[in-house]
Parts: structure tokens; sequence; C-alpha cells
């Protein structure tokens, strides 16, 4: 076989593969969910049950600095909540109080993440996020 030859071959699978793992990456990106599929995606990367009691301590309570989850998202997760420092509204966190929350996995791994970096000043781990869900899934609106 000839040299050239390989190069193509090897050009031609490079760019099938980037094309398959950007679409695929694209398709997870804005992926739809059930709260339930992402809380048990949440469950299984920490390797233990979630526990809603857990959750609502974590959500209720000050990290570090001056704020909660319930700093903006209210000690009532069913009600609207109001953004701490812009005042901009926030919808209710409760799926039971508004069905779109957690159904859409990049948006909750981009509110997870600031949110987390905002309050705790680092990244929430999987057992925290699953706890948090499993507490906010246990409010009835």
């Amino acid at each position: 076989m000839h040299p050239r030859w390989n190069v193509y071959r090897a050009l031609r699978l490079a760019a099938v593969l980037a094309v398959t793992c950007t679409a695929s990456l694209t398709a997870h990106a804005g992926a739809a969910t059930t709260p339930q599929d992402q809380l048990k995606s949440y469950v299984d990367a920490a390797g233990a049950p979630a526990q809603a009691a857990r959750g609502e301590q974590f959500f209720n309570s000050r990290h570090g600095a001056d704020w909660s989850c319930s700093s903006c998202h209210t000690l009532k997760p069913a009600a609207d909540g109001k953004h701490a420092s812009t005042g901009k509204r926030i919808a209710p966190m409760a799926p039971a109080a508004n069905p779109e929350r957690f159904t859409d996995v990049a948006k909750i791994e981009k509110w997870f993440g600031r949110n987390c970096k905002d309050v705790l000043a680092r990244a929430c781990t999987p057992a925290e996020k699953a706890d948090v869900m499993a507490y906010l899934m246990s409010i009835k609106s």
C-alpha cells in the first residue's frame, strides 16, 4: 500500500471521528431529560442514594460567604425566587411548581455550575446535586 494512502485513511478517519464526537456532544448538551432521570445520573455518579433531608439542609445553609441556595431561590422552592444581587425573577425550583425545571441537561449543568461556584466557591459534588434534587423533587406545590 502506498504511504499516501495511509495518510489519506488516517485523515478521513479523523474527520469521521470529529463529526461523530461533535454530533454526540451537541445532542447531549441540549438533551431532554426528566428530573427522575437526572437524579438517577447524579446518584449513579455519587455511588450513594440521595437524601432529601440532607438536600434541604444544604439548600438552606449558608456556605462560606453570606449566600445559600435559598438566598435567591427562597425557603419555599415552590414559589418564585429573586436574585439577591440583580432582583431578577427566578421561576420556582420545585418541579411540582415548575414542570420545566430539570428537563434540559445543559441548563441543569450550567446552573449547578454557576450557583455552586457562587455559593460554595467550588463545584458541587454529584452527591450534593443528588441531595438537592431529591429535596426539590419532594416538594409539592
